[in-house]
């Protein structure tokens, strides 16, 4: 099952938060204390953030964060795939597909979905190609403030 995060879903994000920023998914690390300002801002209602649970047999095994924002490129609502993560047990069952089934759903005015994947991440790559992601041929640049803790 797909839904969005509630309350009661606190520890069993920042469980799989942790799991997934120890895998090869990701470029370096991130503070946990990063993990729980995002479950705060999902349930405060922030604007520019929704977090979906994945659960199976009444189990969490999975999560993803979507980013909203607005693209004068494609001239509307843009719905980025910031982290999708499903347990290693649990993958090859369809439950990935649904993430994108429900967030497709969920967002039928969104002009682009848009996800970033490492390019080792060959099954989350492929996975995404069966889904109709294609890959965009800009170069991503970013600035991190000083101070920021890796």
């Amino acid at each position: 099952m797909v839904r969005y995060m509630r309350a009661g879903d606190r520890q069993d994000f920042l469980a799989m938060a942790a799991e997934f920023y120890g895998t090869g998914a990701v470029l370096h690390p991130v503070p946990e204390k990063n993990f729980e300002t995002t479950f705060d801002q999902i349930l405060a209602g922030n604007p520019f953030v929704r977090g979906i649970m994945v659960t199976h047999e009444e189990r969490a095994v999975g999560y993803a964060l979507l980013a909203l924002t607005y693209s004068n490129e494609v001239g509307g609502l843009v719905v980025f795939l910031e982290e999708a993560y499903l347990r290693p047990e649990c993958r090859g069952r369809g439950l990935g597909t649904a993430v994108f089934e429900f967030v497709e759903r969920e967002f039928p005015e969104a002009r682009r979905f848009r996800l970033e994947v490492t390019r080792t991440n060959e099954r989350a790559v492929a996975l995404y190609g069966r889904l109709g992601y294609q890959p965009l041929d800009y170069l991503q640049m970013i600035k991190d403030k000083e101070g920021m803790e890796w």
